[in-house]
């Protein structure tokens, strides 16, 4: 199957679902194609972000924390941080407590329908949690992510996530691994699989219970 036949698919399945997806594939095997073409091909309100500020500029989108403004730090899917720490730490309380966010922020996240997040092997399973709580919040909905459709591209085999040695040992508490899959966000719905070199018959399973309308006109978002 063809690389352009490959992303015709993918772009009805999230067009036509709110599942999330976990696009993935060697260098060169045509991450950044396939991005292009979903942004030019979904009708859904999309915002295109990534761990780094570098990554952001190569994928044409924002970083993560200019997005959302997440502060910087460890955060830890507890109120009660461990007391022999000394580092700062963020806790669902904290979030919510420091955040300062414009009207047309929130506007803009609450009416966001896809969210991609590209170089995804550098992002950290806590601050994925962080996105996730922060926008179960900023969206009033109780659903992972506030009910937005994450669509994650990235090789695991690339860069890995930066974690601090003073901040291993606070994580190692409470996620297996830094890696963004091991977020517990993910445990209720982990994302669909995909992978570029060896694409598999699960897309084409799941897109033959979708609708597939052929209006894509687009509706993406930029900052």
């Amino acid at each position: 199957m063809e690389l352009h036949d490959i992303a015709v698919l993918a772009a009805k399945y999230v067009n036509s679902t709110d599942q999330h997806i976990f696009l993935t594939g060697k260098a060169g095997t045509g991450k950044t194609t396939f991005l292009k073409y979903i942004i030019d091909h979904t009708y859904k309100n999309t915002v295109v972000a990534a761990p780094t500020g570098i990554a952001a500029i190569n994928a044409g989108g924002v970083t993560l924390h200019s997005l959302l403004q997440l502060p910087f730090g460890p955060f830890i899917p507890d109120n009660i941080p461990l007391s022999d720490s000394n580092t700062k730490i963020n806790t669902p309380q904290t979030l919510f407590r420091e955040r300062k966010m414009n009207t047309s922020k929130r506007k803009l996240l609450q009416e966001l329908e896809l969210l991609i997040i590209d170089e995804v092997s550098m992002l950290r399973a806590d601050l994925l949690d962080c996105i996730d709580y922060m926008l179960r919040d900023i969206r009033r909905r109780h659903q992972p992510f506030g009910g937005l459709q994450i669509l994650f591209i990235g090789d695991l085999m690339q860069l890995p996530p930066v974690v601090k040695d003073e901040e291993r040992h606070l994580l190692d508490h409470y996620y297996p691994s830094a890696f963004f899959f091991h977020a517990q966000a993910l445990r209720e719905t982990p994302p669909i699989r995909v992978e570029l070199q060896k694409f598999t018959a699960s897309l084409t399973r799941h897109l033959s219970t979708c609708s597939t309308g052929s209006d894509t006109t687009n509706k993406r978002t930029m900052m």
